[in-house]
């Protein structure tokens, strides 16, 4: 259910109180606030941003950067009647606190709390909800469209794109229509910080920095440029922190009669001396900290599968010079930090472009060289498809947030790389369970030079190892072999499966749970596994349908195995944030889960 639009606008003389009293705050009073009244208020803003966001974690240093701009939006431009729509959505704390939901921050990204993200079940004033970037500039365009069309052009839609995301390829082919269409009331908002999580890399961004200095605003600001070569009126660039020059920009901007931007500097992590002292990303997100400090509430660190990869790789690089690395923007966060120190000429951040990096690993492949390609996969399949394994290159793909992923929700979680790479021809997909199986699993795609490979694990504190007690082929088994169920558990999803052999054995199911190190295509051992059980149960920590379980189930149907194949997996529906335990549970993945599902399968098929 959608929350109200807020109050209705206070009075002047009755606006100061305003800055203590979060509840109250919305467009339309933040709209009656005296000019001189909205720096208090972001020092407040900024304040609360810290407190919420070091208790629960989140994106902190992308919305400490954006106080001013978005207080600036919703004083110029009339939201929800004129349409705000962010692109990197990690950015619209303040947009959510302005829009009555500040009280709801101490949920924040919690199982039954706000969204981190815009959420158009939460808000009016949340148009979309997207979270990946690049993707405003389209949607603005067809918003301005849909609006012509029923002759509603009075409206106002105003798209703000930053955090490196008008690097995408997706932004400049949106650029291209929303110049060409003329659009009278479009003013893009460029919040130029100079950073994706680290700073922006390619032309566009010499490009931007070659635009502040000097300072031209007023009759300098049509000067030639990127922007008004492909027909916008250019305003900029803009002190992103100082609110008169956001008003004088804004009031500019709507004066102007076709496609404008509007170009504004801001600091990532501005105020708070902890992240504008973090050269890494500015504490593009963090965990939960000291907001004193800025350090981890718990000095200890366990490690995540993320850790492990990000150590294994160097390894391997030191052995093997044709290992090269890519990565979209998200250098540290993948694990690629640690090779690109050692090995910096090896490593090449794209910025948000995953279909380009794609393409990119391609010529790398090509020209002799193993990329290892760590993205978002669901923005390259076409790449990964038709230019990689048509090619048969060796491409290793490492999908480093794969399944449930957590608190950031929808957009975040890794639920269909099952289902899509069980779609490419000649890809091998494997599937890691602990820190062990990580390391000997990547060696072993990185030996693959008959086609692409690929290497999933979620997000998170890595499993505790499970070593195998037997191996068959690309099969472990982990514990004894019985006759009646065979668990198959895919990648992380192996702990539990062991967890719910032990409730099961209690019960007396005799139970062998199979762990394939390479799940995709389907071992020829486990379907003989398989054949030697009654019921067989998969348990992938992905989408249900087209996954891995699917592709067993149709391999024992093709060799006439007489057992059961049934499936657990995550429902075919949009997942909320939460935590992983949380969220497994839910989706009858934990032990519990497993077992229940293995006596209802049981009992349905009258075994």
């Amino acid at each position: 259910m959608r929350l109200s639009s807020g109050p209705e606008p206070a009075t002047a003389d009755g606006n100061s109180h305003l800055v203590e009293t979060p509840g109250e705050w919305s467009p339309q009073a933040l709209r009656a606030l005296p000019l001189d009244e909205v720096t208090v208020l972001a020092s407040r803003i900024r304040s609360l941003l810290v407190e919420h966001v070091c208790a629960a974690g989140g994106h902190l240093g992308p919305n400490l950067g954006v106080v001013e701009l978005t207080l600036a939006l919703h004083r110029g431009f009339e939201s929800p009647r004129d349409v705000l729509v962010f692109d990197t959505g990690h950015q619209t704390y303040v947009h959510k606190m302005i829009t009555g939901r500040a009280d709801l921050f101490g949920q924040l990204s919690r199982s039954g709390g706000i969204s981190g993200y815009p959420s158009r079940s939460e808000s009016v004033h949340d148009w979309v909800e997207n979270s990946h970037a690049s993707t405003a500039l389209s949607y603005a365009d067809g918003l301005a469209k849909a609006f012509a069309a029923q002759g509603q052009e009075q409206r106002w839609v105003v798209p703000v794109i930053g955090d490196g995301a008008m690097a995408g390829g997706l932004a400049f082919e949106a650029l291209n229509n929303l110049a060409g269409a003329g659009y009278r009331k479009v003013v893009v908002v460029l919040d130029d910080n100079g950073r994706s999580y680290a700073p922006t890399t390619g032309a566009l961004a010499v490009h931007l920095a070659g635009l502040q200095h000097p300072s031209h605003r007023g009759s300098e600001a049509g000067r030639s440029n990127l922007f008004t070569d492909l027909g916008f009126v250019y305003i900029g660039p803009v002190d992103g922190h100082d609110p008169v020059a956001f008003e004088q920009a804004f009031e500019e901007a709507r004066a102007v009669q076709g496609p404008v931007l509007v170009h504004t500097l801001t600091r990532k992590g501005k105020g708070y001396r902890s992240a504008e002292a973090d050269d890494i990303d500015c504490f593009h997100a963090v965990g939960i900290i000291d907001p004193a400090t800025g350090a981890p509430s718990s000095s200890v660190s366990e490690p995540t599968w993320t850790d492990v990869f990000g150590d294994e790789l160097p390894r391997i690089g030191a052995q093997r010079p044709d290992v090269v690395a890519v990565c979209a923007a998200m250098l540290q966060p993948t694990g690629l930090k640690r090779f690109a120190d050692r090995f910096p000429r090896r490593v090449f951040d794209v910025g948000i472009a995953e279909q380009h990096a794609v393409c990119s690993a391609v010529g790398l492949a090509m020209g002799g060289l193993h990329p290892v390609v760590a993205i978002f996969l669901n923005r390259a399949f076409d790449q990964l498809l038709l230019d990689v394994a048509l090619h048969r290159l060796p491409i290793t793909l490492v999908l480093d947030r794969a399944g449930i992923t957590g608190p950031d929700g929808p957009s975040h979680h890794g639920l269909w790389d099952h289902t899509l790479l069980s779609l490419v021809p000649g890809l091998r997909l494997a599937e890691p369970r602990d820190a062990v199986t990580l390391r000997e699993l990547l060696q072993e795609a990185l030996s693959d030079q008959d086609g692409p490979t690929a290497l999933r694990f979620p997000k998170g504190t890595i499993n505790e190892d499970l070593p195998a007690t037997h191996r068959v082929g690309h099969v472990d088994l982990l514990g004894p072999i019985g006759h009646d169920v065979l668990l198959v558990g895919l990648g992380a999803m192996a702990g539990p499966c062991v967890a719910a052999r032990d409730r099961l054995t209690t019960q007396g199911f005799s139970v062998t749970v199979a762990a394939p190190r390479w799940a995709l295509p389907v071992p020829e051992e486990l379907v003989r596994l398989a054949a030697g059980h009654r019921l067989v149960v998969t348990v992938e920590d992905s989408a249900r349908a087209g996954g891995v379980g699917d592709a067993l189930a149709q391999a024992c149907a093709d060799a006439a195995v007489p057992a059961r194949v049934r499936n657990l997996g995550v429902p075919g529906l949009f997942m909320a944030h939460g935590s992983r335990p949380e969220l497994l549970a839910a989706a009858g993945l934990d032990a519990c889960g497993i077992a229940s599902g293995v006596r209802l399968a049981w009992d349905s098929h009258q075994l």
